[in-house]
């Protein structure tokens, strides 16, 4: 029997849940746009509906890596303050609903964040934003097509 692998955001929750064949395996806290939802492009608002992951990036790197336009581009040391890194992994999701369509040139991810402690909260600049160790995890665990629902449930 084939493992089918699905993840849900809950926006309410400011969890992301991974499950396999329909169990939940694994929940995560997450933090979604500081703005709110939405789809319009350059808005910052983390989009709604069903999703797949289209690209995985940085599997070959080390924990806390910065990305700069998908390129690795150095390490983050963890008592620097930097705001809004995009760290360790990215997932880069695109949209399968008429009106989430625009998610991959609109650039929103699933990744590992230099602000882990707002992680639970809102705080994000539209992506998916989790912890360094749990972007790890959840790369290695999806694939290239994996489906994705985020919700305001």
């Amino acid at each position: 029997m084939e493992i089918m692998k699905s993840l849900h955001v809950s926006i309410p929750k400011q969890t992301m849940t991974l499950s396999e064949n329909g169990q939940v395996i694994k929940t995560y806290t997450i933090s979604s746009s500081r703005i709110g939802i939405g789809f319009e492009n350059d808005s910052g608002k983390t989009p709604l509906g069903n999703f797949v992951i289209a690209e995985k990036i940085g599997g070959n790197q080390p924990i806390y890596t910065i990305f700069q336009a998908r390129v690795p581009i150095g390490t983050w040391n963890q008592t620097a303050i930097n705001v809004g890194l995009i760290t360790s992994r990215i997932l880069w999701l695109d949209g399968v609903d008429p009106e989430n369509n625009n998610t991959k040139e609109r650039f929103v991810y699933i990744h590992g964040t230099s602000e882990e402690h707002t992680l639970g909260t809102p705080k994000s600049r539209g992506c998916i934003n989790m912890g360094n160790e749990d972007i790890i995890e959840l790369y290695d665990l999806v694939d290239v097509g994996t489906s994705m629902v985020i919700s305001a449930e």
